[in-house]
């Protein structure tokens, strides 16, 4: 049987191994949406944003380990408060940024637990509004994320010229 654990990582103390995991994302996302640039083209650029967010917006990124291998993380920070928002909700918002679980540790229920205990960590702060993206055409992740309670409020609509 796998044994599965959740760990609570620094970014920049583990760039390697966040950075593996994010160009399997952003290879995953390419195939749904070829605009997507390469990782190699933005990887610097992107850890840093990511660094930073953890450093100064009370980012946490969990990793799941199968039987001690990573096998998947999730990412998420406070959004920069300010009173441009048009939402009834003016509390703290937790924007889920990232999250990858590799091809041979899915259907495992991986996700699910790092979403959890992601949700768990930034409820118990008192956030009560978490935002997300993902591709319109991912249905297995938006499938995901319906069951959860999540639902679509806005498309992201994009012409390339």
């Amino acid at each position: 049987m796998d044994t599965i654990e959740i760990r609570t990582i620094d970014i920049a103390a583990n760039y390697d191994l966040v950075s593996a995991m994010m160009r399997g994302l952003h290879e995953n996302e390419k195939e749904l949406n070829p605009q997507t640039a390469d990782w190699d083209e933005i990887e610097t650029s992107y850890m840093r944003h990511c660094i930073t967010m953890q450093e100064e917006c009370e980012g946490i990124c969990l990793v799941a380990y199968v039987n001690n291998v990573p096998a998947g993380f999730i990412f998420g920070y406070i959004e920069e408060d300010d009173d441009s928002r048009f939402e009834l909700y003016t509390g703290r918002v937790l924007y889920v940024a990232d999250g990858y679980v590799a091809p041979d540790s899915r259907r495992m229920g991986i996700y699910r637990m790092l979403n959890s205990k992601l949700e768990g960590h930034f409820t118990a702060t008192g956030v009560r509004r978490i935002t997300r993206m993902t591709m319109v055409n991912n249905t297995g992740m938006r499938g995901l994320l319906e069951q959860d309670g999540y639902v679509a409020t806005r498309i992201l609509y994009e012409k390339w010229l």
